[in-house]
């Protein structure tokens, strides 16, 4: 089988909030929100089995059908199966309970190659599709090695035979993400949190790795889980999932100062600041409702005013090393 070639849109949407991730979605939301999104010119989606115990899956699935399959990228990940299990709170387990769901699945960490096959399998029932374009190995930090020895030559042999279009990995921290490009063969990484306005530690290692690997980056938490998803951070805003600091907030706020003066937004910042790197394919956001969408769509349409990031440097807000558009 002849391998396709993938390419995501500039713009990926995020589907963990379609598995209820902190709060409750409607099916209609959940719904409306791609529908949005496809009309607002995304053409990635990503989602997996661990967000709302397969409920991402199952209404994503959902909401594309009927859309031309050809123009669709639809990413998944491995990693967590679910098995049945009816015990009340058994689908809490390993992370669940951020995900307001009731469904008698039980998360079991797999990173076997019988794990990722099954894994697939039941992606694509969900989903209700018969290929999935990118398959990523989800949170496998802690599992580094089994990963490596299980998933990935599993996954690269499902995409020499043509049955995935690509494969790599999705974390939140970026050392294990740098020896995956270096050590695998995989096509992309999904990163999370480590390349936005105030940290750029994927700066040191893993993006120049995957520049040289010819590995493609997509980045996710570009908002710093909330701090820059506003034009202004609110008193209790979140910074890495963490209430922000008073230092933190500071530099939020001094940026957005900057960004007000040149008629653009924090959260324009944080997009383009992103896309600016030349190992960045796209940026992954999340959205639970069709405004949401809309909103995140329009901050990719034109850059910012190029000043404002020479005055952001002048400021000592931005490195002058730092790629900017």
């Amino acid at each position: 089988m002849t391998t396709r070639s993938v390419n995501l849109s500039p713009h990926v949407l995020g589907c963990a909030s379609l598995g209820n991730l902190y709060h409750l979605v409607t099916e209609e939301a959940a719904t409306q929100t791609v529908t949005q999104a496809w009309a607002g010119g995304v053409r990635a989606f990503d989602t997996a089995p661990h967000y709302g115990s397969g409920l991402s899956e199952e209404r994503l699935g959902a909401a594309l059908s009927g859309l031309p399959r050809e123009e669709l990228v639809v990413s998944t990940k491995v990693g967590r199966l679910l098995v049945a299990d009816d015990t009340p709170g058994a689908c809490h387990a390993d992370g669940g309970e951020l995900f307001l769901v009731d469904r008698p699945w039980r998360r079991v960490r797999d990173y076997s190659r019988d794990g990722v096959l099954r894994s697939i399998e039941d992606s694509l029932r969900r989903l209700g599709l018969d290929r999935i374009d990118v398959v990523y190995v989800h949170d496998a930090e802690d599992h580094l090695d089994k990963a490596l020895a299980g998933a990935f030559p599993a996954l690269a042999e499902l995409r020499d035979q043509g049955v995935i279009a690509s494969f790599g990995a999705g974390m939140n921290e970026d050392g294990p993400l740098t020896r995956i490009v270096q050590e695998t063969g995989c096509d992309r990484v999904m990163m999370a949190g480590r390349y936005n306005l105030l940290d750029r530690e994927a700066a040191q290692a893993l993006l120049p790795a995957a520049l040289e690997h010819g590995v493609k980056v997509v980045l996710a938490g570009v908002f710093g889980a909330g701090l820059f998803a506003r034009d202004r951070p609110t008193a209790d805003a979140y910074y890495r999932y963490a209430p922000a600091t008073e230092a933190e907030l500071s530099f939020a706020h001094a940026v957005a100062d900057v960004a007000e003066q040149h008629g653009t937004t924090l959260p324009h910042l944080a997009v383009h600041l992103a896309l600016a790197h030349p190992a960045v394919e796209s940026v992954c956001l999340g959205a639970s409702r069709p405004s949401h969408v809309e909103r995140n769509s329009a901050l990719f349409e034109a850059a910012p005013p190029v000043a404002v990031w020479q005055d952001l440097r002048d400021r000592g807000l931005l490195g002058h090393d730092v790629p900017t558009p």
